[in-house]
C-alpha cells in the first residue's frame, strides 16, 4: 500500500524552505510515497486527515502557531503517524510553543560562528541500527547547540566548542546533531543538518533524511500489524503554552 506524506513548508526564507521541501518531496517519491507540499499551517487543521497519514515532514522556522494545529499533530503522531524534520524546520519552528518542543525532542538556542563552521559529524553506536552504514563526515555550515529531551536516542553528535565563545569555559560537549524519540505510538526522527537546500543536498545529509523518513513512517503500519491493543495513550497536557 502506498503511503502518504505531508510536508509543510514555510516561514523565515534563509532557511529556503521551498528548496528544502522539493529535495524531501523527491526523497519521498523516489520511495513510492503519496506527497503532498504545503504552504500553510492551515494544513494542520483537520485532525483527521492528519491521522489518516503515515508521515508529517515540518519545515517552517520561527512561526507561530495555533495551538489546536500542535495539538492536532500531536494527537496524529500519538495515533502512530511519523514525524521526521531537520535543522530550524523542526526544532526551531515555534520558539513560543513548549508542547510543540516537548514532542520534538528539542530546540536551537545558539549557532557560534554562525554559518560556514567547519565540523565533525560523528555517528554514535546506540541500540539504534538507523545509520550503521554510515561514516563520519565533515560538514561547512552551522553548528547546532540545541536543549535536547534527555529521552532522546541519541544517533549522531557533534564536537563543541569549534568556535570560541563564552559556552568554550565548559569544556568539550558532544552535542546531538541526530535523533529518535517516540511520542504515544508514533515515531520522531530529527537532523539538525540542513541550514540550506546544498546542505540537504550532500549526499550524506540527504542519506540521513531518507533513512529517518522511511523509520518514522514505518512505525504506524509496524503498530497496526502487530498490535492486539488498538487504545491509543493519550497525552492531557497539551493546551495553551505559559
Amino acid at each position: 500500500m502506498t503511503k502518504k506524506a505531508l510536508i509543510v513548508q514555510g516561514g523565515w526564507d534563509g532557511h529556503e524552505p521551498e528548496k528544502v521541501a522539493s529535495i524531501f518531496q523527491d526523497i519521498l517519491k523516489d520511495e513510492n510515497f503519496d506527497v503532498e507540499v504545503a504552504d500553510s499551517l492551515d494544513a494542520y487543521a483537520d485532525v483527521e486527515k492528519l491521522k489518516s497519514l503515515d508521515l508529517i515532514v515540518p519545515h517552517w522556522t520561527m512561526g507561530e502557531i495555533e495551538q489546536k494545529y500542535v495539538n492536532n499533530i500531536s494527537q496524529a503522531v500519538i495515533s502512530g503517524v511519523g514525524l521526521a524534520g531537520c535543522h530550524g524546520g523542526m526544532c526551531d519552528s515555534f520558539r513560543k510553543n513548549v508542547d510543540w518542543q516537548f514532542m520534538t525532542g528539542g530546540n536551537w538556542v545558539a549557532h557560534p560562528g554562525n554559518d560556514g563552521v567547519e565540523y565533525m559529524v560523528n555517528f554514535k553506536h546506540s541500540s539504534s541500527t538507523l545509520f550503521e552504514d554510515m561514516d563520519d563526515f565533515k560538514v561547512v555550515s552551522e553548528q547546532y547547540y540545541l536543549h535536547v529531551d534527555p529521552a532522546v536516542e541519541i544517533l549522531a553528535t557533534t564536537r563543541f566548542p569549534v568556535v570560541s565563545g563564552p559556552h568554550s569555559t565548559n569544556g568539550s560537549v558532544d552535542m546531538p546533531v541526530a535523533w529518535t524519540k517516540r511520542w504515544g505510538l508514533g515515531r520522531v526522527f530529527y537532523n539538525s543538518l540542513g541550514h540550506v537546500a546544498n546542505i540537504v543536498a550532500m549526499q550524506e545529509v540527504s542519506h540521513m533524511m531518507r533513512k529517518g523518513f522511511l523509520w518514522a513512517a514505518e512505525g504506524k503500519t509496524l503498530y497496526q500489524t502487530n498490535s492486539t491493543n488498538k487504545n491509543e495513550p493519550v497525552y492531557t497536557g497539551m493546551g495553551d503554552s505559559q
